[in-house]
């Protein structure tokens, strides 16, 4: 019997998919046995931190060292496809296989592994993200016809997020500060004016392993069209819990002056794209959850202290 264990991962899929997401759960096991046969996959009980997919350590056929990712079928899932390709490996984890119409990706597993949230020493942390950050972006596809679509989310289209929140209030803004949003917004449609690459979308300190391959690589891309700084901000909007307000104050201040030194960026962008998607983040959490908002909304605030 192979062990399927969703409990990681249930109430998080159960609160995006709803009744879509338990029907899913319900056939995981069957699932996952399904494309062990196809791959030849011995898997191994699932990693003890999950978030909104199944994910479990698997050996292959010739006993390399895999992973096997499975989620209710969605756009991210596709788009993740997608953008292992285009990255090809370069600072990230391969893409083995993937079936997307049934929501499952066989990745490179990345050893030793330990996540760079682990690194005690946080300039070493943001040394390291500047650095995949600037390895990472690709060019998009040309298109191939003048109607071709694009084929990633822009940020464009993701600021649209801020669109659903006044929706949801019914042209208000719940339990959101009007000035905060609007100033997010703003801030959007003036950043996201340039030629957009293809990003990784979540560079949090949780995405990005140990490697033997490489020093570091990224894992759990997003596929975005858009600024690298983009990447930036979701880095700085997942500091570390507990410190004190003066304590996050010194830290973030620190970690945006040298995102802004190794990218040769200007402090003000940085600055501009981690207030726009801090907002941001915090209605996703609001929208898939109903929750843990406040965080971030603080966050954002700081930054506009700061510049």
């Amino acid at each position: 019997m192979i062990p399927v264990d969703p409990r990681g991962c249930a109430g998080k899929i159960i609160d995006v998919h709803g009744q879509k997401g338990v029907v899913w759960l319900r056939a995981l096991p069957a699932l996952v046995a399904e494309v062990a046969e196809r791959w030849t996959l011995t898997v191994r009980p699932p990693f003890a931190e999950l978030s909104y997919n199944y994910v479990a350590p698997v050996v292959g056929p010739g006993g390399e060292a895999w992973v096997l990712k499975a989620g209710v079928p969605n756009r991210e899932l596709n788009d993740e496809a997608a953008a292992l390709r285009l990255f090809d490996g370069r600072g990230i984890a391969h893409l083995i296989d993937a079936d997307t119409e049934r929501g499952v990706l066989l990745l490179e597993r990345v050893l030793p592994g330990e996540p760079l949230k682990s690194v005690a020493d946080d300039d070493t942390r943001v040394r390291t993200v500047a650095g995949l950050i600037g390895e990472l972006p690709r060019p998009l596809p040309a298109d191939r016809s003048p109607a071709a679509a694009q084929p990633f989310r822009t940020i464009v289209h993701l600021a649209r997020g801020l669109d659903r929140l006044r929706q949801t209030f019914d042209g208000g803004y719940g339990p959101f500060p009007a000035r905060r949003v609007e100033r997010a917004a703003a801030l959007f449609a003036e950043l996201a004016g340039g030629r957009p690459r293809l990003i990784h979308g979540d560079m949090n300190p949780g995405n990005v392993l140990r490697a033997a391959r490489a020093p570091w690589l990224a894992i759990d891309p997003k596929g975005y069209a858009g600024d690298p700084l983009f990447d930036v901000a979701t880095f700085l909007n997942d500091p570390p819990a507990g410190l004190a307000p003066a304590d996050l104050r010194r830290l973030q201040a620190r970690r945006v002056a040298l995102f802004a030194e190794m990218l040769a960026q200007p402090r003000a962008a940085v600055l501009a794209w981690a207030e726009a998607h801090a907002v941001l983040s915090g209605w996703w959490s609001y929208e898939d959850h109903g929750r843990g908002w406040e965080g971030v909304l603080a966050l954002a605030a700081l930054y506009e202290a700061l510049g």
